[in-house]
C-alpha cells in the first residue's frame, strides 16, 4: 500500500536531500546525452507517452536523442512500476502512484543509465529493445487532462497590455497585485506539439461599424506560457496550503494558449475569454519533473504589497528557465527568433497559483494544467505575445525573410523552446510547435 500524503511529503522530503540524480558531474552510456546542448542529458530525465510503427502508446522516457522504453524496464523487473501502469495511453496511472515512486523510478532510471552500470550497456539485445530513436516515435499528449486553468501572472505582460488598452497610469488593475488573477479554460483543446492549428472563426467588432461581425480571426496571436501539472490532489472542500503546494506538482511542460485577440476584445466584458482562447492550446510532449529543475530554483520578484497571509511563502520559488519563440513563414527557408524570456519573471508563483486555486475548496485532479500566463520580461526582446511585440499591430515586426508579421498568417510556423542551464549540462524541454492552418469555410 502507498505511502499516506502526509508520509509522501516527508518522505520526498528526506529522499531529496540525498538525491544525486542532478548531480552535474553524472555521465550516461547514452553519448549523446553528454552533449553540453543536447536537452535530454541524464539529469533531466522527462515522461512522456509514444508511440512507434510497431508498438502502441506506452511510457516512455527521453534521453540524449532516444526514448527510453519504461515497459521493458518494467517486464525486466528494473523498476518499482507495474508493468500496467505504463503501458498506459496517458501518464495519469503513474502518476497516482505518489512521489515516493517518482522518486524511486527515477532513481532506477538515473542509475541504468550511468555510465558506471552495465545492466544495460552491457547487454546487447536488452539495450536494443529498451531503446528507441526519437525521430522513429510519435509522440502523444501526455496526460489525461480533466481541468485546465489559466493564469495572468507576469506582471510586465499585463502591465503592456494594460497600457494598449487603458489609462497607461493604471495599467494594472487593483486585484492584480493581490491575487494571482486566472479563468478556467477549455480543457478538451490542449493538444500536443506538432498539431495543426485551425484558425478559429468567430465575431469581431470592427470600430466603425454598430454591429459585429463574422468573420475569420484577424489577429491570431501567441501565448509564451509554462504549465504544471497536478501530481497529487486535493479532495473537495480542502485547499492546499502555500506550504505544502509544490508538493502537490508533479512537473512542467511549455505551453502556447494560442489567443484571438479581435474575439477576446469583443467578447471578455464581462466574464472572460471564450472562443478567443477554446480553439486550440498546445503543449510540449514531455514533462520535465520538479525533482529535474530543483537545482534551478531562483528568488522570485519582490511582491509589493505583501500579499495575504494565506499566500505568502518564504525562499525561492521561481525556476530559471530560458524561453524562446520562433516564427517561421511556410514559404521561409528558415525560422526568425521573434523573443527570448526567462520564467523566473513571473510575480505570481506557481504555489501561488495552486494555493489560490484550491483556496475555495475547489478540488483539483491527477493530470490537471495550471498555465502560467503569458511571460514577458523587462525588456523589449523579452515579449510574450505579438500583441505586444508589435502594440496591438500598429508597429509590425520584421522576420529573416524579410516579411513582416502584425500577427499570425495562415502557413506561419511558430515553436516554443525551454530549458534550464546547468554546470556542463542543460535540462529542456524540447519543443511546442504548431503550424496555422486557414479557417474553415464561413456558412
Amino acid at each position: 500500500m502507498l505511502a499516506k500524503p502526509e508520509e509522501e511529503f516527508q518522505s520526498g522530503e528526506e529522499m531529496s536531500a540525498h538525491d544525486q540524480t542532478t548531480a552535474p558531474e553524472l555521465k550516461s552510456w547514452v553519448e549523446r546525452a553528454n552533449a553540453p546542448d543536447c536537452e535530454f542529458p541524464i539529469q533531466n530525465l522527462p515522461y512522456g507517452i509514444f508511440s512507434t510503427e510497431h508498438s502502441a502508446a506506452r511510457v516512455g522516457v527521453a534521453i540524449g536523442d532516444s526514448i527510453l522504453d519504461l515497459t521493458v524496464l518494467a517486464e525486466e523487473g528494473l523498476i518499482a512500476c507495474p508493468l500496467t501502469v505504463v503501458t498506459q495511453v496517458r501518464l495519469n496511472d503513474f502518476i497516482a502512484l505518489g512521489p515516493i515512486v517518482w522518486r524511486k523510478v527515477r532513481e532506477q532510471i538515473s542509475a541504468l543509465l550511468s555510465a558506471s552500470n552495465h545492466t544495460l550497456q552491457g547487454n546487447a539485445a536488452l539495450r536494443e529493445k529498451a531503446l528507441i530513436q526519437q525521430a522513429a516515435a510519435t509522440m502523444h499528449l501526455p496526460v489525461e487532462i480533466q481541468g485546465y486553468t489559466d493564469f495572468y501572472s507576469s506582471r510586465e505582460h499585463a502591465t503592456n497590455v494594460g497600457m494598449l488598452f487603458r489609462d497607461p497610469k493604471n495599467a494594472l488593475l487593483p486585484n492584480w497585485s493581490e491575487i494571482p488573477i486566472g479563468y478556467n479554460g477549455r480543457a478538451s483543446s490542449v493538444i500536443v506539439s506538432g498539431t495543426p492549428v485551425r484558425r478559429p472563426n468567430g465575431q469581431i467588432k470592427l470600430p466603425d461599424q454598430d454591429r459585429p461581425v463574422f468573420s475569420p480571426c484577424r489577429k491570431l496571436d501567441l501565448e509564451l506560457e509554462t504549465g504544471f501539472i497536478v501530481g497529487i490532489p486535493n479532495a473537495l472542500g480542502e485547499p492546499i496550503p502555500i506550504e505544502e503546494a509544490e508538493k502537490h506538482i508533479f512537473g512542467m511542460v511549455l505551453l502556447n494558449d494560442w489567443s484571438a485577440r479581435d474575439f477576446q476584445a469583443w467578447e471578455y466584458v464581462p466574464l472572460g475569454p471564450f472562443n478567443a482562447k477554446t480553439f486550440a492550446t498546445t503543449i510540449s510532449p514531455w514533462i520535465v519533473t520538479m525533482d529535474a529543475l530543483e537545482p534551478f530554483r531562483t528568488l522570485q520578484p519582490t511582491q509589493v504589497p505583501l500579499p495575504l497571509a494565506y499566500l505568502q511563502h518564504t525562499g525561492e520559488h521561481a525556476f530559471d528557465i530560458h524561453l524562446e519563440a520562433t516564427l517561421k513563414p511556410e514559404t521561409a527557408a528558415e525560422a526568425t527568433t521573434i523573443t527570448q524570456t526567462n520564467f523566473k519573471y513571473m510575480y505570481w508563483t506557481m504555489a501561488q497559483q495552486l494555493t489560490h486555486h484550491t483556496v475555495s475548496g475547489c478540488n483539483t485532479r491527477v493530470g490537471d494544467l495550471m498555465g502560467s500566463g503569458t511571460i514577458s520580461g523587462p525588456t523589449p526582446g523579452s515579449l510574450g505575445s505579438l500583441l505586444e511585440m508589435t502594440f496591438n499591430g500598429r508597429e509590425p515586426i520584421k522576420l529573416q525573410s524579410g516579411e513582416t508579421r502584425s500577427f499570425i498568417e495562415d502557413g506561419d510556423e511558430l515553436t516554443l523552446r525551454g530549458w534550464c542551464q546547468g554546470e556542463g549540462y542543460r535540462v529542456g524541454f524540447g519543443l511546442c510547435t504548431g503550424q496555422v492552418l486557414p479557417a474553415h469555410p464561413m456558412k
